[in-house]
């Protein structure tokens, strides 16, 4: 007899399919470099085996704030979390069916009104809904590793939760991954931001020289 997915089954397959780092993770420094319009900053970063992190040699407080940001968005999907630590409290029904095989997943519970697509053992769209925001993700580039997959190109875009409006105009990211010391890390993140579809700015990341 066949034994019929679940919703919760098909998420937490996408789920536990995301590429993080393991319990052994040991933590290394890289040389940092921002790029935003004509000025540039190179300092050094170093994210400790306990998922904290740290800048230094890098003087700008705005700059420096800027490469935080980054470390904390790469420490945050790097980390490996259960999926019942992270979505136990949410039960998961299936909603649309997309012309391109995608799988839309609604979420009641805890995040009641969030919902995903899953597309191939890939979590290819989020809505998530965060205090008064409401937040799109929408990813169009994965690189599949034996370990799971890493987003390449994905695009987000924030909404005003009671008027649904936006707030802003969309980002557009890409990334590029090199495996090092046994471990995939971001090597470079340009940040794109449109307004209509027009670029108005842009800012480049790159961490060379990692050493674990």
């Amino acid at each position: 007899m066949t034994q019929t997915l679940t919703a919760q089954d098909a998420f937490r397959a996408a789920y536990e399919n995301r590429y993080t780092w393991d319990q052994d993770f040991p933590g290394f420094t890289a040389t940092v470099t921002f790029t935003h319009g004509d000025q540039s900053y190179t300092g050094k970063v170093a994210i400790k085996a306990d998922m904290s992190f740290e800048v230094t040699g890098i003087e700008a407080e705005a700059a420096k704030k800027e490469i935080e940001g980054q470390l904390w968005e790469i420490t945050v999907h790097r980390v490996r979390r259960s999926f019942e630590d992270s979505h136990g409290k949410n039960s998961f029904e299936f909603g649309e069916k997309f012309a391109d095989g995608a799988q839309e997943i609604q979420v009641t519970g805890a995040s009641m009104g969030n919902s995903y697509k899953i597309k191939n053992n890939v979590v290819t769209f989020v809505n998530r809904k965060i205090r008064d925001i409401i937040v799109n993700i929408n990813t169009f580039d994965v690189l599949n590793t034996d370990e799971g997959y890493l987003s390449l190109g994905y695009d987000s875009v924030y909404f005003d939760a009671a008027t649904k409006e936006p707030k802003a105009g969309k980002s557009l990211f890409r990334d590029s991954f090199e495996k090092i010391g046994g471990y995939y890390v971001l090597t470079r993140r340009e940040i794109t931001y449109l307004e209509n579809d027009q670029e108005v700015d842009k800012k480049v990341f790159t961490f060379s020289d990692v050493q674990f």
